[in-house]
């Protein structure tokens, strides 16, 4: 937000000083024009920039059409407003709605429609959204360090959730307040956030790696939560508890690892078959018991499979891990 508010203030002092230079009039109007052109990302900075001139344009030609049908009256101006601004939203170009405002009313301030008056309003247009949108393009804080540490933050609870999932089976009594789950939660949606801010600052050579990264954190916590809701069903430990326990654990270390090595994905295969072999079920509550436990195993099945889906889709997620 800091940077922000020092762009915004250069943005309008350069403004201001480019519109009395050209000598324009009011200068303060090229002023208000960059203060709302000035945006979060050069992507939308310059999608904001061009849906405000195209509006404002839009709005100059209405106002100049009301104003000399009807001539400079303040009813005149809803009649403005009446006719325009339901254009301007159908054509999606709802951003523009404020800075056609600001023109219309400089020129309704000029009280006459000439050519003059008209080229100093575009002349308005091109100092306070120009140079906001050059302004935004000059600077634009960089997320990558950010990233990287929810990132690193993601897969630390990742772990610590696969540990305590791990200590559980080991001991049903084991109690756990979850607080790791809600914490990855708010994370992933932040990371998700930041990527989109970090995709929009590069408007060539796009980088998708930490959308998808974080949209794949999503869906494995999907899968996490299912993998819980089974666990609060196991209430006693069996013979089948230990192995599952072993794999988590195994997992909550290959999860911060940089490269996907598929060792968790081969034993998962392993215990399935192992859980084959044993004997079937003797009593009902033994049944129920084991189903949760199976159920786990084919939830953290979906949960690798999601890695080496999204993998496929962006070959920067080699260096992802399960």
């Amino acid at each position: 937000m800091g940077i922000r508010i020092i762009k915004t203030a250069l943005a309008a002092i350069i403004a201001i000083y480019s519109a009395v230079y050209l000598n324009l009039d009011p200068p303060l109007g090229a002023g208000i024009l960059a203060i709302l052109g000035v945006e979060v990302s050069r992507m939308k900075g310059l999608k904001s920039a061009v849906e405000r001139f195209v509006a404002s344009s839009l709005g100059l030609f209405f106002a100049s059409l009301v104003f000399t049908i009807f001539g400079f009256h303040i009813w005149v101006v809803a009649l403005f407003i009446l006719m325009t601004f339901p254009v301007l939203a159908r054509f999606q170009l709802k951003d523009g709605i404020v800075t056609s405002a600001v023109i219309v009313f400089q020129l309704f301030a000029h009280g006459e429609v000439t050519v003059d008056v008209l080229e100093n309003e575009v002349l308005l247009m091109i100092c306070g959204l120009g140079w906001a949108t050059v302004i935004n393009f000059i600077y634009m804080p960089k997320d990558q360090h950010l990233l990287e540490s929810l990132k690193a933050s993601v897969e630390k609870l990742f772990g610590d959730i696969f540990t305590e999932m791990g200590s559980t089976l080991r001991d049903p009594s084991h109690i756990w307040n979850g607080s790791e789950l809600l914490e990855v939660h708010r994370i992933i949606n932040e990371g998700a956030r930041r990527a989109v801010l970090n995709k929009e600052n590069r408007l060539f050579g796009q980088e998708h790696y930490w959308s998808t990264y974080f949209e794949m954190r999503r869906l494995q916590l999907e899968s996490v939560q299912a993998m819980l809701e089974e666990l609060a069903l196991v209430y006693e430990k069996l013979p089948q508890n230990e192995p599952l326990a072993e794999l988590l654990e195994l997992l909550s270390g290959e999860v911060k690892s940089e490269v996907y090595r598929g060792i968790t994905e081969k034993r998962l295969s392993e215990l399935r078959q192992l859980y084959k072999s044993m004997e079937l079920p003797r009593t009902r509550d033994e049944f129920e018991l084991r189903a949760a436990i199976l159920k786990m195993t084919m939830e953290l099945e979906r949960y690798l499979a999601i890695a080496k889906r999204l993998k496929k889709r962006n070959v920067m997620l080699d260096k992802a891990e399960p």
